[in-house]
């Protein structure tokens, strides 16, 4: 017997939208059935009414960063003096002023539809590198934060290794650094996976992880079959140190070390190579863009027409939650290449939300999940179609209207495993996220 029913009075089922679906979840927290054409609620039924999609996957998260917004917006500058902000504010993080900040983050991502978080998370220790008495406090702290605001995790621990190409770590960075790629293994082996969360791996780029460690960190990943993230050529500068230093791109580097393949995730790649992009393809390494950081960083616009065409799946991330919106960032993947080209229409609706979804989700490691189908994981949520921003189109054009039209405040309901975690656009876990997210944010100040 079904554990909950709900009945979705639109839903998106990969290439059409649905009128009237019964949504059946097991005691599992799993997709048990799917009935469409019922054209009215099934008796106890629970009713979701707009458009309900699979979950998103926020593939690219730096929670902490969620402090910078607003204050980094005064005056000119680069991603090198941003990046000064934000290491000031990574200072002040301890395991439990960081979980209050990711709960409430976390929160305003369930808020917005999301319902599974790739955390890039390399703020490993204290202030001088000194290890807390658990090693993994930090990690841990995330973890749990995604436990309280009712969402899933794939926590990419990260290799940070260097300031640049061999350089040691700067005064900001020492918290950042397990000395080495072994030390680095031998602390993220002690993090285990549990309901709600997995352990994946990243190297944080190839600047700050040293080219004869980056085998070991691809080991470990490779070992246990868990994601493998990566920043990938962000930065023109980056290019030019990596070739600099060692004669290849950033991307050729990885591939000499056995970093990219079908589980590694490149995040940006803005500034590639055609052999960089054949390569990617090639090795079906995804690709992560994070249009709504690259737009407010300056970064550029990647090329994920040509990788997507080369064969590099496309997932998406608010990176440093200049906003937490992900049909922005989908509109965004579309828009700035419409910029760029002058013409319209690289990508469907349907296809810009399976990058959010299906996509997203398996670049985190759950390929299970970010589809409404049979034994897939019970995670969805409704997008209102009667706002100011989505009244009008008919219902069949629900794709179209919820990338193109939509924002995260018409997000109303989010489900993961079979629960109610967003209720009618309020978190049934975290009564106050504004002012979670103040008070949080407040503390990294005082």
């Amino acid at each position: 017997m079904p554990l909950t029913t709900y009945w979705l009075e639109h839903a998106w089922l990969g290439t059409r939208v649905e009128p009237g679906v019964a949504l059946e979840v097991t005691e599992d927290g799993r997709i048990g059935a799917l009935r469409t054409g019922v054209p009215t609620p099934p008796p106890g039924a629970e009713v979701l009414r707009g458009l309900t999609v699979p979950g998103l996957a926020n593939a690219h998260s730096h929670a902490f960063h969620r402090a910078l917004r607003g204050v980094v917006q005064i005056g000119s500058g680069t991603f090198w003096t941003w990046r000064e902000l934000m290491y000031e504010v990574a200072q002040n993080l301890t395991p439990d002023r960081y979980f209050a900040l990711a709960r409430a983050v976390y929160a305003e991502m369930a808020l917005a539809g999301i319902t599974n978080v790739g955390e890039f998370h390399y703020v490993h220790h204290a202030p001088g590198g000194t290890p807390y008495a658990d090693p993994n406090a930090m990690g841990e702290a995330l973890i749990e934060a995604a436990s309280a605001a009712g969402i899933r995790i794939t926590l990419l621990d990260t290799a940070y290794l260097s300031s640049g190409f061999g350089e040691a770590p700067n005064a900001h960075q020492q918290r950042f650094s397990d000395g080495t790629a072994d030390a680095w293994a031998e602390r993220v082996s002690a993090l285990k996976p549990r309901g709600h969360a997995l352990i994946g791996a990243a190297v944080h780029s190839v600047r700050a992880v040293p080219a004869d460690q980056l085998a070991t960190v691809a080991g470990w990943a490779e070992g246990r079959r868990a994601p493998l993230h990566v920043h990938l050529s962000e930065q023109t500068a980056e290019n030019d140190a990596c070739q600099a230093a060692h004669g290849r791109t950033p991307s050729q580097l990885l591939a000499d070390h056995g970093v990219l393949g079908p589980r590694t995730t490149g995040v940006h790649n803005t500034h590639l190579t055609d052999a960089d992009i054949a390569l990617l393809g090639a090795t079906g390494t995804g690709t992560c863009m994070c249009p709504t950081t690259e737009r407010d960083l300056a970064d550029g616009i990647g090329p994920a027409t040509r990788l997507q065409r080369a064969g590099s799946p496309l997932s998406l991330g608010s990176d440093s939650h200049a906003v937490i919106d992900l049909l922005e960032e989908a509109r965004a993947m579309e828009l700035n290449e419409r910029l760029r080209s002058r013409t319209r229409g690289h990508w469907t609706a349907d296809a810009l939300l399976t990058a959010a979804t299906g996509d997203g989700h398996a670049a985190l490691g759950l390929p299970d999940a970010g589809r409404l189908e049979a034994g897939a994981l019970a995670d969805f949520t409704t997008v209102a179609l009667d706002t100011v921003r989505t009244a009008g189109p008919p219902p069949r054009l629900g794709a179209e209207t919820a990338v193109f039209a939509a924002t995260a405040a018409d997000v109303r309901h989010t489900v993961v495993g079979g629960r109610h975690i967003v209720r009618d656009g309020h978190h049934t876990l975290v009564a106050d996220v504004p002012s979670a997210l103040a008070a949080s944010i407040a503390a990294l100040r005082s």
